[in-house]
């Protein structure tokens, strides 16, 4: 049996406020392609297939469009909900979907019924686990207490081994989660680019609670890593945050043989936009020839000129113009600008303050005598509107 582990589409999902759906829908027609190309028996999605938990229509047209092509390739569909998803949204036709051959798990009281596929060496137990907050478990099950993902995570595997080893043969697993282990392949963990993972080891779940299947296909970290031989994250299929520029796009293939798991190969997806960082003076970026590669990318963009240039976004984006993000870092910074501005105003006058004001937040560049005029005159208004009172 060959399966194609994908996960995190976030359908919906926007790059600094810009749509990424057209980028989106032309991957996962290739990702739909490739079922053909590549013979794959089953599609597992990993959670995530929104990126909220009330998609609006366009993502459901997204997501039929996807998996209806899925389908007519000649693979079967198995998701998980993830974090972002809403499980009674995602799943709430998954009885009538799953006769049509897409399988939907959202729902935990079912996490130990797997959906059984068959090849020519006998069944394969696929189990989809959704995302599984601990809160929404004890809910579930009344035997569970724990209070972190880790035990969420392992009650559920407990669940699962019990029922494969009653039915016997292979089995994989999809799950949507944190998992870490030390020997990760570092050249794409990175960091996660995930919103919503839990700081201080809340939703960290040990590599060792996957132990038994053949495979555990995961998602919820966006860049590609392989925890071990058989346990991996696929990513997400286009770049979501600058923070992913160098972390590949694609999924895993993976072949079961009698055995288990025979071989793991990458499948490349295409990037319909790449990202890029550029620093310089607006001038440096703006000179015919300079960076004409980052022309058609999201570019987010550093300005080291001593001054904010005027209409500096509108200007980059003459070239660049999918430039999302500025950000202004002088290159020279003035004596004293790395004080506080509250340690500078001290026992200075109304008019020295602002003087230092427009001094700081102009990297120096003081105001014009017409600015000093002006605030005199209005500094001297004020003082006469008190004295009446």
């Amino acid at each position: 049996m060959r399966l194609l582990h994908t996960s995190d589409w976030h359908i919906g999902r926007t790059f600094h406020g810009h749509s990424t759906d057209e980028h989106l829908r032309a991957v996962l027609a290739a990702l739909a392609d490739a079922v053909t190309e590549h013979h794959i028996d089953v599609v597992l999605v990993a959670g995530d297939i929104f990126d909220s938990s009330t998609p609006k229509a366009d993502a459901f047209t997204m997501f039929n469009e996807v998996v209806i092509a899925i389908r007519e390739a000649g693979a079967t569909v198995v998701l998980t909900s993830g974090n972002h998803d809403g499980p009674a949204r995602l799943g709430h036709m998954a009885t009538f979907a799953a006769l049509g051959g897409v399988h939907v798990r959202t729902d935990l009281t079912t996490i130990a019924q797997p959906v059984i596929l068959t090849d020519k060496h006998g069944p394969v137990h696929l189990y989809g686990i959704p995302y599984l907050h601990p809160g929404f478990l004890t809910g579930a099950y009344e035997d569970f207490d724990g209070n972190t993902h880790g035990e969420a995570l392992t009650f559920a595997m407990g669940l699962i081994r019990a029922d494969a080893s009653a039915r016997g043969g292979r089995f994989i697993v999809a799950s949507h989660c944190f998992t870490t282990n030390a020997h990760a392949t570092q050249e794409d963990s990175g960091t996660t680019e995930e919103r919503d993972i839990i700081r201080g080891g809340l939703d960290l779940v040990p590599v060792s609670v996957f132990d038994g299947p053949a495979y555990v296909a995961l998602g919820h970290i966006h860049g590609r890593t392989t925890l071990s031989e058989h346990i991996r994250y696929s990513g997400a299929p286009l770049r979501f945050s600058f923070g992913e520029k160098n972390k590949p796009r694609g999924a895993w293939i993976v072949d079961l043989d009698a055995h288990g798991l025979a071989n793991v190969e990458w499948l490349d997806l295409p990037i319909p936009r790449e990202v890029s960082r550029l620093t310089g003076t607006i001038n440096e970026l703006l000179t015919p020839g300079a960076h004409e590669a980052a022309t058609d990318h999201w570019v987010d963009i550093t300005l080291t000129d001593d001054t904010m240039p005027l209409d500096a976004m509108r200007r980059c984006q003459t070239k660049f113009p999918h430039a999302v993000t500025l950000t202004h870092k002088p290159a020279s910074i003035t004596p004293g600008s790395i004080a506080t501005y509250a340690e500078r105003v001290v026992g200075k006058s109304d008019l020295e303050i602002i003087d230092e004001f427009l001094s700081f937040v102009r990297n120096g560049d003081g105001p014009s005598d017409l600015e000093k005029e002006m605030v005199t005159a209005s500094l001297a208004a004020i003082d006469a509107k008190e004295s009446a009172r």
